[in-house]
């Protein structure tokens, strides 16, 4: 058994602490944001049996926790999003304690599987300059950051293809969508479309403990999908 913590008690530290014993983690420890105000729950008493923390929080909170765990030698996931103009900070901090942490905007397998087919599919359409790219996302409408740091993620990886081109991404916000992600390329001729479609939580909180799995006694600084070409999931 592998001994958690989970940093944030919303939807998603709520879908891990139901999924984490079927998949052999034993829930040692669980914060809510109160009580864990400015990282001051995290402490060498609390932690001394926790072998990895997962971190579903607030922006505002990730690089504080991130700070303590590493302090404590803790290795972590990190599943919040909104907080990586710090991502030189907290890998800087992560690197000079010699824990391992792993982060993703979005932490679905799927997700990260469908970041190679863009990938490959931007290769294949860029010298065809008939075929204009763009992004789609739709989520639920309690969801506050648009476009998704999924969508962000998607035209970062494909960008590089496109270098005199902008990939325009649409957002629309309605109802309880759990999240669909669509990378398409039109042309007057036709059009293709890559889709993914979450079912719902389930799937991001398998790929956290995933991770959370693979980076136990680990060093270094990883996305997921550095994880998983290196093994995570396998």
């Amino acid at each position: 058994m592998i001994n958690l913590a989970l940093l944030g008690y919303g939807k998603m530290g709520k879908a891990l602490a139901e999924l984490a014993p079927q998949r052999d983690f034993a829930v040692r420890l669980v914060m809510d944001i109160d009580a864990n105000a400015q990282g001051r729950g995290i402490t060498r008493e609390k932690f001394k049996d926790v072998d990895v923390a997962v971190d579903f929080t607030t922006p505002d909170s990730v690089v504080e926790n991130v700070h303590r765990l590493a302090a404590l030698g803790i290795n972590m996931v990190v599943g919040t999003t909104g907080w990586h103009r710090h991502l030189a900070e907290v890998k800087d901090v992560v690197q000079k304690a010699g824990v391992g942490m792993v982060y993703a905007a979005n932490f679905s397998i799927g997700i990260n599987l469908f970041y190679r087919l863009a990938r490959a599919a931007a290769e294949i359409f860029a010298p065809f300059p008939m075929y204009d790219p763009f992004l789609t996302e739709s989520h639920h409408k309690m969801k506050k950051d648009a476009p998704s740091g999924t969508a962000r993620e998607l035209s970062r990886q494909i960008q590089p293809y496109f270098a005199d081109r902008d990939i325009p991404v649409t957002s629309v916000r309605a109802g309880y969508i759990p999240g669909t992600h669509e990378l398409a390329f039109d042309s007057e001729a036709d059009t293709i479309v890559l889709r993914h479609a979450a079912r719902g939580r389930q799937g991001f909180a398998e790929g956290a403990l995933c991770a959370a799995r693979w980076v136990v006694g680990k060093k270094g600084f990883y996305t997921f999908a550095e994880a998983l070409e290196l093994g995570a999931g396998s």
